[in-house]
């Protein structure tokens, strides 16, 4: 369809003139779609209209005019590595305001481009300290690729535990991790909260306290605060945010969505709904994020798309399945779809195969389609031109409006998707305001000194803590729980839990024997104490206790076995590899954290001189090389790092190996000698590429 361009400005003109913003960047996005797609030049008043509206990064300085190319250049800023890039007015207006030393809580859209704020802050600013708390493991590589690619010429980029500082240090990752530096940093210059809202139980019940803890820690040492999320149009009061200013930039979009209600002709009948998704996704060759909400929904879309989407000729879908097939199963739903050009995106894969999945979504001979969760918008920064909303529900909730804003807020991308198409299968929520309240919960006042935190607490709370800490003083006695306090060695967020812990080991000592049977290098000898363990907890894991015991004990074998092998272990417990993955997780996240509480608290209260310290390390890394497992959050597979180890490269079995000294070494080796081994095939190649990209600065 032909546009006006002439007319289409006036038209913009006037929506400026009458102060209303929204409106003329909509149709100035729209503008600017249509010269793209009929690759036609700006014109000087189509540039003029891209600098009043603000958007100044779209501006074609080629045909711009004299005063149009000065605001181009004088909003260009050091994103580092010297890299510069020119930010729109509101990005410009929040850099200035925290390179003032402003404590910020800043709700913006999805496509505003926070990351370059933070960038251009550390590059201005070079802060000596950065902490980055951001909600998942995935988020955490992602950030740290692209602070790398930048800094790490200047800083050590810090995201795992028990990493030696140096002088500059970036610290990113997920708030339980954050709580092991507290009393390793001295002294923060500015500490991030990517995704804040989480902060607040009505987003995130069970994480919540964890990111609480983390916050009210950490920012007792932090020189400025700047918290970042989407969506949010009031910030409650709270003691979490007290000192910040609430800022608000909800309309500035940088791109524009356009949707389309097919649910109202669709009318819940289930096979018209599985129509339209074909038709979208078969319309041409566009990347589309399909939202499916939950896990059996994702089977349904699977099976659907198994069915019905051809097998593509693509040789690097085909070597990504053949991968699939080999390293974890050839009957697999992914391993089938990616066979089709479609990914599968949740909160239970392993870390690395979620990375590379995303890599292959934004290669153009990759993935077409990304079946995903909520994970896809909470655990990476991806879009894509199409988003389908499949199902509105959110796990066994209906989905709400600040949820589904997010979800939509990936269509479109600056300078790729002016327009995100928004394709609605299921009827969308009300339109609604969201109010962040972040309430300070009881759960997380037994891990707090009253004095050191008495200005964030009511008197209630100081109450509540000298009562806490006068019980479990006679549990465990003064001088040694005022040391556990200090020393933050406790991992669950609920003090309460911990002192019934404690109070039944002080009223049943005899109960707790044979908890070194741990160590023993016999699994059989495990069983007891991981039922007493498993039954804390008792609705925590998942799956019946019996097969989660014979879980823990199969994959004890994890660095010796194949995932292969292990599920054909397995297979006897009903565990297929999605419940693997689920399972894996509860096994180095949860279980290990409660085996550590349990660990400290018997050694101060039954004091039999038992240490189990080194069963739940090997817990905490799923039972592989400490490194192995941390080199999976840098997009390294355990396969990979498997074949490195046995054919001689590195040994990952070496005790003094840290992740630092690690990435030193495959710099040492190089990228070109370790593509040359024989014992890679295309795609373990394929993924070494990427790795060796998430560890070297731009420019190498």
């Amino acid at each position: 369809m032909e546009m006006d361009v002439f007319k289409t400005c006036d038209v913009i003109n006037d929506h400026l003139i009458a102060n209303n913003e929204v409106l003329a960047r909509n149709e100035l996005i729209k503008l600017l779609d249509y010269h793209s797609k009929n690759e036609i030049e700006y014109s000087p008043l189509v540039n003029h209209m891209i600098r009043t509206a603000g958007l100044y990064p779209y501006l074609q300085i080629e045909t711009a005019s004299w005063d149009d190319r000065f605001v181009y250049e004088a909003f260009k800023v050091d994103i580092g590595k010297k890299e510069k890039a020119t930010l729109h007015r509101e990005q410009s207006s929040l850099l200035k305001r925290l390179v003032n030393r402003e404590n910020i809580a800043v709700s913006a859209p999805t496509s505003f481009g926070k990351s370059f704020v933070i960038d251009a802050f550390i590059s201005i600013n070079k802060p000596k300290n950065v902490v980055i708390l951001v909600p998942t493991i995935a988020l955490t590589d992602e950030t740290r690729r692209r602070l790398y690619k930048k800094f790490a010429n200047r800083y050590k980029i810090i995201t795992t535990t028990e990493v030696e500082l140096a002088e500059y240090n970036i610290f990113i990752f997920p708030q339980e991790r954050a709580n092991s530096y507290v009393n390793k940093i001295e002294s923060i210059d500015i500490l991030i909260v990517d995704e804040f809202y989480k902060a607040s139980s009505d987003f995130e019940k069970e994480r919540s306290p964890a990111l609480l803890k983390a916050i009210i820690k950490l920012g007792q040492k932090a020189k400025q605060k700047y918290f970042l999320a989407p969506n949010i149009t009031d910030l409650g009061e709270n003691v979490f945010t007290k000192d910040m200013s609430f800022e608000k930039m909800l309309d500035f979009h940088t791109v524009y969505l356009e949707k389309h209600e097919l649910y109202k002709e669709i009318k819940d009948d289930e096979d018209l709904k599985s129509k339209a998704l074909l038709e979208i996704l078969g319309k041409k060759e566009t990347k589309s994020l399909i939202y499916a909400g939950t896990y059996p929904h994702i089977e349904k879309v699977s099976n659907l798309l198994i069915a019905n989407l051809p097998i593509k000729d693509k040789p690097l879908l085909t070597n990504f399945a053949n991968w699939l097939a080999k390293n974890y199963d050839a009957n697999w739903k992914l391993t089938k779809l990616a066979r089709r050009g479609t990914g599968i995106h949740n909160g239970q894969l392993h870390r690395s195969l979620s990375q590379i999945q995303i890599k292959l979504f934004e290669e153009s001979a990759g993935f077409d389609n990304i079946v995903s969760t909520s994970s896809i918008i909470e655990g990476v920064n991806t879009s894509a031109e199409n988003v389908i909303v499949w199902r509105n529900r959110n796990g066994r909730s209906k989905l709400n409006d600040f949820t589904y804003k997010n979800i939509i807020g990936r269509g479109g991308r600056m300078f790729k998707h002016f327009i995100g198409q928004i394709y609605l299968l299921e009827k969308p929520p009300q339109h609604e305001t969201t109010q962040l309240n972040i309430p300070f919960p009881d759960s997380i006042l037994g891990d707090l000194d009253e004095n050191k935190y008495k200005d964030s607490l009511t008197k209630e709370q100081i109450g509540k803590i000298v009562s806490f800490k006068a019980e479990m003083y006679s549990l465990l006695g003064k001088e040694s729980y005022d040391r556990l306090l200090k020393e933050n060695v406790f991992q669950l967020s609920n003090s309460d839990f911990i002192k019934e812990i404690a109070q039944d080991m002080k009223n049943n000592p005899d109960d707790w024997n044979g908890l070194a049977y741990l160590n023993s290098g016999s699994v059989e000898n495990w069983t007891r104490l991981l039922y007493k363990i498993i039954k804390l907890q008792p609705g925590n894991w998942d799956i019946e206790w019996g097969k989660f015991v014979a879980f823990i004990k199969v994959l004890s074998q994890n660095w010796d076995k194949t995932i292969p092998e292990l599920l054909e272990e397995l297979d006897d417990y009903d565990i297929n590899i999605d419940l693997f993955f689920k399972l894996e997780r509860n096994v180095s996240f949860k279980f290990s954290a409660l085996l550590s509480d349990v660990n400290v608290l018997q050694k101060e209260i039954i004091n039999k001189g038992v240490d189990v310290s080194s069963f739940i390390s090997k817990l905490s890394h799923a039972f592989l090389p400490s490194i192995v497992y941390q080199l999976e959050e840098y997009g390294l597979p355990r396969m990979i790092s498997r074949k490195i180890h046995q054919n001689g490269v590195i040994n990952f079995l070496d005790e003094e190996l840290t992740i630092h000294k690690t990435i030193e070494k495959f710099h040492e080796i190089g990228k070109s000698n370790i593509l040359s081994k024989p014992f890679f095939d295309e795609f373990d190649k394929y993924i070494v590429e990427y790795f060796y990209d998430g560890i070297t600065l731009a420019n190498d």
